[in-house]
């Protein structure tokens, strides 16, 4: 009995104390965890702002942006990546830095052609200073990057060698034969040309990724470790036919230095679609060269000059006033209408409608439409509006102005600016819009809205196929349609432009020769303009074809400066064997027409190895690639001449694959 009440009186001794370490123990937790919801609540913005906000950031991870192609698959621009080194010199261990630092030294001296003393000075420096994010050099493209990460030290990589690698991408035309005038650009605050136009397709989204503070103005990125991976853009297939864009800069080149012009302009719209399939703007810059810079095909609006005749008499056509059997009589080619002297530059006397278009008869356009509007100037007028001619064109590409032609509600009208309409005067239009009227008769009416894209693709796959948008379903009956191609065929014929007359292409077209600042003093300044389409009896293109300021003494005619350009180009971009055209201009192509043509070969990717695709065409290879799944980073344009990884290296899916081009 005194044994049990021993065993009990120890027992609940024991469990007293039990009791008691578990009361302390839960309410040293309690205050534990009160403490830590006491943190939670009110040192957060403290701990933030002193610790956090200060030692690390989110920092943008910039999105590759797309590809901009020409129609047939030709690299227009593209984004290459770069490589930033900085070298972490805190990580490098002292062994592997004193046993190596001389054979890197070297490697370094030949890369660069630096004396290896001079890179040694500088590491010792900084190792002292155990800089974490000195920056040894930016810029690199893939092949100077891949040597130098396999230096001695540098290959140990970032943990153990200190070398650190930022990646980012910059962007770079493919080719010289479209300039930044056409291509444009997008650096986030400017935008313009083809880049501006589709930049909402290329730029893609961001991304987001830490960065670590090594001082007070430089940040580190922590192993490239990404909060949000970017979506690169997607890519732009445009409506240039990179061939025919060729052709156009060659033959619009070679007439500006013949007669030591100014500038000029080259549009080529393809008739059943509205695509544009060239646009050239060259002017002289102050090293006499001719360059691409700005594009005046859509930002200056001109005053047309004899062009705009097509425009004033397709409108008395189609009203019923003039036919195929109205003539008028322009006299000596002088007549003065409402105090104003309206002159002709070829000949005089009877002229049938034809002739008029034919022989670019200001009187006889002047006659014609002043003798049945000028009582009623907004019947004629309302024409130009239901063709658009008073509305700025809705196309992608920023920066078209708005026409702008006199009415009768303008101070600036007098009884005298009808006539002046009638010949191209008292208007101001950019030639986009004058091309895609002329596009609108070759279609046999029909006006389709100028387009510059052709498709968007993404991984392969297409996003969006552009179709043609029609802006006018019915220009003009098809009797004033054909009156009015019959007689801009007589003028290539018979007319003004017959020297370029050919028997193995029937075109039609009308020239034009425009002065402008005519009221300033000085020699006068002429635009020469020639505006068609080709073949006549079943139209492919439309072409116009503008040149500034031409030197007068060498000639300033549309049928001298700006017709033989129009008939360069569609010889060279309709017929298998081009007519007069000199030898020299069918050799020294920066393109290489046959790279465009040959057949495409079967890439394949067997047993996870990489295949050998040095020598094939990158166009060609590329899709195929990202197709199969893989990333392709890409420079130049062309065949292949380096590829990364190496042939029977074992590559896996959405792995970088870095190909190098060249013509």
């Amino acid at each position: 009995m005194q044994k049990q009440n021993e065993y009990d009186n120890k027992r609940k001794k024991t469990l007293r104390w039990g009791y008691l370490f578990a009361v302390v123990a839960l309410c040293v937790f309690v205050m534990f965890l009160t403490r830590i919801v006491i943190l939670q609540n009110t040192n957060v913005q403290e701990i933030k702002d002193d610790y956090i906000n200060k030692n690390y950031r989110e920092a943008t991870l910039k999105a590759a942006r797309g590809n901009l192609f020409a129609s047939d698959g030709s690299i227009l621009a593209t984004t290459v990546m770069r490589y930033d080194i900085y070298l972490d010199f805190k990580t490098m261990k002292d062994t592997v830095y004193s046993n190596n630092i001389g054979a890197l030294t070297d490697s370094l001296s030949k890369m660069f052609g630096k004396p290896r003393g001079e890179f040694r000075k500088k590491f010792d420096e900084q190792r002292k200073k155990k800089n974490q994010y000195y920056t040894l050099v930016k810029g690199l493209d893939f092949d100077q990057y891949d040597r130098l990460r396999k230096f001695p030290i540098f290959k140990k990589g970032k943990n153990k060698g200190g070398f650190i690698v930022d990646r980012n991408y910059k962007r770079e035309l493919a080719t010289s034969e479209i300039g930044a005038g056409t291509i444009g650009m997008d650096n986030g605050e400017f935008s313009s040309g083809l880049e501006g136009a589709f930049s909402k397709y290329l730029r893609g989204t961001d991304g987001k990724r830490l960065e670590q503070r090594i001082n007070s103005s430089q940040w580190k990125p922590i192993d490239f470790w990404k909060v949000q991976e970017p979506v690169d853009g997607e890519d732009v297939y445009t409506t240039l036919d990179l061939r025919i864009q060729d052709i156009a800069h060659s033959a619009l080149q070679k007439q500006l230095v013949n007669f030591e012009a100014k500038h000029g302009t080259v549009i080529v719209m393809e008739v059943e679609t509205g695509k544009v399939r060239a646009m050239v703007n060259l002017r002289r810059n102050d090293d006499g060269e001719y360059v691409d810079s700005y594009n005046y095909a859509l930002k200056d609006n001109i005053e047309p000059g004899s062009t705009f005749k097509t425009i004033s008499l397709l409108a008395a056509m189609d009203d019923g006033f003039i036919d195929e059997n109205t003539t008028v009589d322009v006299g000596n080619g002088i007549w003065v209408y409402a105090k104003q002297r309206i002159s002709d530059g070829h000949g005089g006397g009877t002229y049938d409608i034809s002739d008029v278009l034919a022989k670019s008869s200001n009187v006889g356009s002047a006659k014609l439409i002043t003798k049945y509007y000028a009582e009623k100037p907004q019947i004629f007028l309302d024409h130009l509006r239901r063709w658009k001619l008073f509305d700025k064109m809705d196309i992608e590409l920023p920066g078209i102005t708005k026409p702008k032609i006199l009415t009768p509600e303008s101070k600036r009208w007098n009884a005298a600016t009808l006539a002046s309409i009638a010949y191209g005067y008292s208007t101001n239009i950019n030639l986009l819009q004058l091309t895609t009227f002329y596009n609108g008769v070759a279609n046999k009416g029909k006006m389709l809205k100028p387009l510059f894209i052709d498709k968007i693709m993404k991984d392969g796959k297409v996003m969006y196929n552009a179709k043609p948008e029609v802006m006018v379903s019915r220009m003009a009956s098809d009797k004033a349609v054909n009156m009015m191609t019959h007689a801009l065929t007589k003028a290539v014929e018979k007319g003004t432009a017959k020297s370029i007359f050919t028997p193995n292409l029937k075109m039609a077209g009308k020239t034009g020769t425009a002065r402008f600042e005519y009221w300033l003093p000085g020699p006068m300044k002429y635009r020469s303009s020639f505006a068609g389409f080709y073949p006549a009896d079943n139209p492919k293109y439309t072409c116009y074809v503008m040149i500034s300021e031409p030197n007068t003494s060498k000639g300033f005619y549309g049928a001298t400066v700006a017709a033989p350009v129009f008939k360069e180009i569609a010889g060279k971009t309709f017929l298998k064997t081009p007519q007069n055209i000199e030898r020299e201009m069918l050799v020294d192509k920066k393109v290489n027409l046959n790279k465009m043509v040959e057949p495409n070969v079967k890439v394949a990717v067997n047993n996870k190895q990489m295949p050998n695709v040095v020598g094939l065409i990158g166009k060609n290879v590329i899709p195929q690639l990202e197709n199969l799944g893989y990333r392709v980073d890409f420079k130049g344009v062309g065949r292949i001449k380096e590829q990364f990884p190496l042939e029977g290296t074992t590559i896996s899916k959405n792995q970088r694959i870095y190909l190098s081009l060249q013509n």
